[in-house]
């Protein structure tokens, strides 16, 4: 599936490191980033989730960062503990990326996503994307400037 700018975001429940289940309809009425990235512990995956954590306000009021990976819960829980993250971190891991194929960005003969971005908006429709290959990092700034263009 390819998603664009306009459409409504496909909702996903899925586990939380703590193995709470979240789902993306949890946050009606707050600006969410979902961010795919292929695989914790690795070089730029690493740099990109301590970008999100130092350079964006985890936890605003209004806005809800949710990184996923096709990574058992387990294995996120000890990334975001090594990384001290202070954001959720979602498992995609089984039913082997699902989520990460509603929203396009799943590489099967890799079984991982790959770097999709979306920064869905208060009423769930998809005001922001990127999709880039597993090794081209993207731009915290640009998630930053998206969102300043969101009330």
């Amino acid at each position: 599936m390819t998603l664009k700018v306009g459409d409504i975001a496909p909702d996903f429940s899925l586990p939380a490191i703590d193995g709470q289940k979240i789902s993306l309809a949890d946050y009606r009425g707050k600006n969410v980033l979902v961010f795919f990235f292929p695989f914790a512990f690795t070089g730029t995956c690493t740099g990109e989730v301590c970008a999100v954590r130092d350079e964006m306000p985890a936890g605003s009021s209004d806005t809800v960062i949710l990184g996923i990976s096709c990574d058992p819960q387990y294995s996120l829980k000890a990334f975001a503990a090594a990384e001290n993250l202070d954001y959720l971190l979602l498992s995609d891991f089984w039913p082997h990326g699902e989520v990460s194929e509603k929203y396009g960005v799943f590489m099967p003969e890799r079984g991982m996503a790959t770097r999709g971005s979306f920064i869905i908006d208060k009423t769930g429709v998809i005001r922001w994307l990127v999709v880039n290959s597993p090794g081209d990092a993207r731009s915290v700034n640009a998630y930053i400037e998206a969102l300043a263009t969101l009330d």
